[in-house]
């Protein structure tokens, strides 16, 4: 595996499962694949449960690990290309990249979405720029469009807790005081859409996640119609396709 972003990328799911499981019940049981091995976190953005348990998860495969807080006691990275850096930006990513490379054998990324074009938050340029130029392998500490292994984590509370063998999902838009951005939802929907569940999607209209991710999930638009016989409900805020 070389990246690591949606539900895809991680191969047959039953089998993703059953290790996590595995893991679960012993967590240091495969300590010996990260020896000598450096995992090194970027994070663009601030991060508490995701730091945390990725840096535990890479400790306890015996790897050492570096976080790199970008903007914060590192230089600041231009991101954009063919810009004249006379700001306050001292390197350009591509520059930064091999670099950071250079140091680890695994990369995570952290970087969301800027709220200020949709287009251009859904071409994920920050993680798909380590992807294509680290040679590392990379994967997503959440993403403008995808918070995998939040996903994923979700999906494992579901298999433990589930009182039967197709649990019907709701995903469900929610009331927040401010717009929050589509990975979470994204990544929840791209996850049940592989897992053997009966999954269905519930928001307002005018609140479509990206088709991608939706693919053949049902979508009701009435929320009490959609909760009727739900076995387990996820509810989360996100912003309107106009904005991101």
């Amino acid at each position: 595996m070389r990246y690591f972003t949606n539900v895809h990328d991680l191969g047959d799911l039953r089998s993703a499962l059953a290790e996590a499981f595995e893991i679960k019940k012993d967590r240091y049981k495969y300590e010996t694949l990260g020896k000598h091995k450096t995992c090194l976190l970027i994070f663009f953005n601030n991060s508490l449960r995701t730091r945390l348990s990725t840096q535990k998860a890479a400790r306890n495969l015996g790897m050492d690990v570096i976080v790199l807080d970008v903007n914060q006691g590192a230089w600041k990275l231009e991101t954009e290309r063919g810009v004249i850096m006379d700001g306050d930006k001292s390197e350009h990513l591509l520059e930064a990249i091999p670099v950071m490379a250079s140091y680890c054998d695994i990369i995570g990324v952290r970087s969301f979405a800027h709220f200020e074009n949709r287009e251009d938050d859904y071409t994920e340029k920050i993680l798909n720029q380590f992807i294509k130029y680290s040679g590392k392998p990379v994967f997503s500490m959440e993403a403008a469009t995808g918070h995998p292994l939040q996903a994923f984590a979700d999906l494992i509370t579901i298999e433990e807790y589930k009182k039967k063998d197709r649990p019907k999902v709701v995903l469900t838009w929610a009331p927040h005081p401010r717009a929050l951005p589509q990975a979470v939802p994204n990544s929840f929907a791209d996850w049940m859409n592989e897992a053997d569940v009966d999954f269905v999607i519930t928001h307002p209209e005018g609140y479509e996640l990206d088709p991608k991710f939706v693919r053949g999930a049902k979508v009701e638009y009435n929320q009490l119609k959609a909760f009727e016989g739900a076995d387990f409900i996820y509810a989360k805020n996100w912003a309107c396709p106009g904005v991101t």
